[in-house]
């Protein structure tokens, strides 16, 4: 496993071999970075592969809304509109329980 380590001023997580003289994110010295425990560093490497399928899914969440907006302008028919409708507001809330999920993911340590 990796060694990360974590800038103590503004969080940011580098992994070993990463580290500058500076803090590439708040410009503090690398010494204000701490190698991180080994149980944290796991989190972070396991949390690494979900947290990116949930950007991807928030890409998709964003695409299916504008698609369902588009259909919605389109107006062919009313059942037509119901499931552009529709799409677009399951894309929304989708997208919301991702960002939380992944809010819930950094909040434990696991970024």
């Amino acid at each position: 496993m990796a060694k990360y380590y974590k800038c103590e001023v503004c969080g940011l997580i580098l992994e070993e071999g990463q580290l500058e003289d500076t803090c590439p994110k708040c410009a503090q010295p690398k010494e204000k970075f701490h190698e991180m425990a080994a149980e944290d560093a796991t989190k972070v490497e396991r949390s690494e592969f979900t947290n990116d399928l949930y950007a991807q899914l928030i890409d998709l969440c964003n695409a299916l809304d504008e698609i369902g907006e588009a259909g919605m302008e389109d107006n062919l028919d009313p059942s037509c509109v119901k499931i552009f409708t529709r799409a677009a507001k399951e894309a929304k809330l989708l997208k919301q329980l991702a960002k939380a999920e992944v809010a819930g993911h950094v909040s434990k340590g696991k970024w």
